[in-house]
């Protein structure tokens, strides 16, 4: 699940207090150049309200110390290999299962059945309740047409013509995986399958920009360009995040950025990309639920997810299965 993007000290940063956006690339700074943070994987309400409602944002003000140094152990790395392939089978298994008169809900019970009974692995998500939250009910997040993420499965009766997003993460031998793809439910309108292409093309084009040497920077423009090109937007609020033996963790992954800025990456950092791309404004708003994201104005928004392993030479994307969609052509060398 997508961490907000949080501020890097105890208060609100100016530009969220202002206008309540929570963070900037302001963010980065040198911090990221030590391998040990004190950072808290809690989301900490702070002074700033939209609405009448406190903003949550991650916030690394609690003194617990997370050790995500890079992973290059190749045992550890074979767990977090197969952490990963078991999030991504949950996905590849729920896919028949995507079709109108289904509910939201039904198809959550049929993916924590599989991991529980088939993969033999644990969910990250039921009952998971950071600071400021209710205990999120899902094993899979189930975000519907205008939602964004974080769409909590229940009574919604999937439609012909919807498009889903489902987000999974799974807990195997202590290590996380975590990944999400679109789903069609019969045929989606235009707008529907090209704003799922362009989300599906950003993601890859983050990807691609991971090598040793390169900067988080360098990931959020190639994502943020392609989707504004098409004439879509990014939304600002949630981002992808470091993952490992924590669920979340440094680094943030913004998906919108300047080339060349912050952290640069080396072998053995092991993170999401995750960008969530609207149709209309990125503006957003979370719903009485204390989960549910949706777009402000009500437009499609589309979100994909994969974890990524920095290699020595490049990346490898550790969240694949025999069924997932291949990835776009100009991928391949």
């Amino acid at each position: 699940r997508a961490p907000r993007v949080r501020s890097s000290g105890t208060p609100a940063p100016a530009d969220s207090q202002k206008g309540c956006h929570a963070g900037t690339l302001a963010a980065h700074h040198a911090i990221y150049n030590i391998a040990v943070y004190n950072i808290a994987v809690y989301n900490i309400p702070l002074p700033c309200k939209k609405h009448g409602k406190p903003i949550i944002l991650l916030s690394f003000t609690l003194p617990i110390q997370v050790n995500m140094g890079l992973v290059t152990n190749s045992a550890d790395l074979d767990r977090m290999r197969a952490a990963c392939k078991d999030a991504a089978k949950v996905l590849d298994f729920i896919a028949p299962h995507v079709k109108p008169g289904v509910t939201t809900g039904e198809l959550d019970k049929l993916c924590l059945d599989f991991l529980t009974n088939v993969l033999k692995v644990k969910s990250a998500t039921v009952g998971y309740a950071p600071p400021g939250y209710p205990p999120f009910p899902g094993a899979i997040c189930t975000s519907v047409n205008h939602q964004v993420c974080h769409g909590i499965p229940g009574d919604k009766v999937l439609k012909y013509g919807d498009v889903l997003n489902i987000d999974v993460t799974i807990i195997k031998d202590e290590w996380f995986g975590d990944t999400s793809r679109m789903y069609y439910v019969g045929e989606p309108s235009i707008l529907a399958k090209r704003l799922t292409e362009v989300t599906f093309d950003c993601m890859w084009l983050g990807i691609a920009q991971v090598k040793p040497g390169n900067t988080l920077g360098d990931i959020g423009q190639a994502i943020q360009r392609h989707a504004e090109q098409n004439g879509f937007s990014v939304v600002r609020e949630f981002c992808g995040h470091g993952i490992g033996k924590v669920f979340h963790q440094d680094p943030q992954i913004l998906h919108y950025g300047k080339a060349g800025a912050g952290q640069r990456l080396e072998p053995g950092l092991i993170f999401t990309v995750e960008p969530m791309i609207n149709a209309g404004r990125r503006e957003i708003r979370q719903l009485s639920d204390g989960w549910t994201v949706v777009t402000r104005d009500h437009s499609l928004s589309a979100q994909w997810e994969h974890t990524v392993l920095v290699t020595d030479t490049g990346f490898e994307v550790m969240t694949i299965s025999a069924d997932m969609p291949a990835p776009p052509a100009f991928m391949t060398p």
